[in-house]
């Protein structure tokens, strides 16, 4: 079986029993990065095989994998932080391993935009997730789409492109209230919320560290949806 186990975005307490059961007892373990991992990895004295499994493996190390499952072994697949396929390589081995028929096993944990969107304050019970928003062709145009929008917004930024970032949604979304979630589940764990301009101002003042979570209100939210959510009743 393939197990897909999500691990501590930060805090490394933020992973459940059944997690750490199910990593001693694999016969093997794939991590997008095993230098990462193995923090994780040695503080709790788990002590079976790594091997790499990211976004430069080749096909020999995907069939390699697979090869193993095949032959009735059990591994895990871990991301560097998270729930493995989000913003990550993990899918890739997720797709292999169910095309050859064999059973593919969640065990649910941490994500990120999830963690920051539960705290946000926004509508959560309809919202878009971008992953990261893209580099350069289709940046604009994807801008300009999320203008008409009506769903909260959510997606990763690096340290580095927040500020340009935040300078574009100034343009495109001067109106709409965000929230950006930082350094999560960590010492120095922030949310705060404004418009882009004021986002734009206080970010600028200083040397953005950590990854961020952007969360904006969609087009024209109306005051109930920030009340009680359509359908609500459900026990989550």
């Amino acid at each position: 079986m393939l197990y897909i186990i999500a691990t501590p975005i930060g805090n490394l307490e933020d992973i459940t029993l059944r997690a750490l059961r199910t990593l001693r007892e694999v016969d093997l373990i794939a991590a997008e990065d095993t230098r990462n991992s193995g923090v994780l990895l040695k503080k709790y004295e788990i002590k079976t095989r790594l091997t790499s499994f990211h976004a430069f493996s080749d096909q020999r190390k995907l069939d390699e994998i697979i090869g193993m499952l095949k032959e009735g072994k059990n591994v895990a697949l871990i991301s560097d932080a998270g729930t493995p396929g989000i913003s990550d390589p993990g899918f890739v081995l997720i797709r292999a391993a169910r095309a050859a028929g064999i059973k593919v096993v969640p065990i649910p944990g941490p994500s990120a935009f999830l963690t920051a969107l539960s705290a946000s304050g926004l509508p959560i019970n309809h919202f878009l997730y971008l992953g990261f928003l893209p580099m350069k062709k289709g940046r604009q145009t994807m801008l300009r789409a999320l203008q008409e929008e009506q769903n909260t917004v959510v997606f990763y930024e690096s340290p580095h492109r927040i500020v340009k970032t935040l300078g574009e949604l100034a343009e495109y979304f001067p109106e709409r209230k965000l929230v950006i979630a930082r350094e999560l589940t960590k010492i120095f764990e922030e949310f705060v919320e404004g418009s882009a301009a004021e986002l734009l101002t206080y970010f600028s003042q200083k040397t953005p560290k950590g990854e961020f979570v952007v969360i904006m209100d969609g087009k024209d939210v109306k005051a109930e949806r920030h009340g009680r959510a359509e359908g609500a009743g459900f026990d989550e």
